[in-house]
């Protein structure tokens, strides 16, 4: 699933272990995602989605 997390991370000037800190994951977890290697829970989306202050839908596009 792609993703706008890196772009958003960086906007915000998070590391990548700034933003799993914040998310209670691994930083390996956050780099995945990025690389579009994992997909979220949904807990884990929602929780980005509050780190962000923005829609799940804003943050994974759907990929069709």
């Amino acid at each position: 699933m792609k993703n706008r997390i890196k772009v958003l991370r960086a906007e915000r000037d998070m590391t990548q272990a700034d933003l799993a800190d914040a998310a209670d994951v691994s930083r390996q977890t956050i780099n995945a995602i990025e690389k579009g290697k994992f997909d979220p829970s949904l807990p884990l989306a929602f929780r980005l989605s509050d780190i962000f202050g923005l829609p799940i839908e804003q943050i994974f596009l759907n990929e069709e």
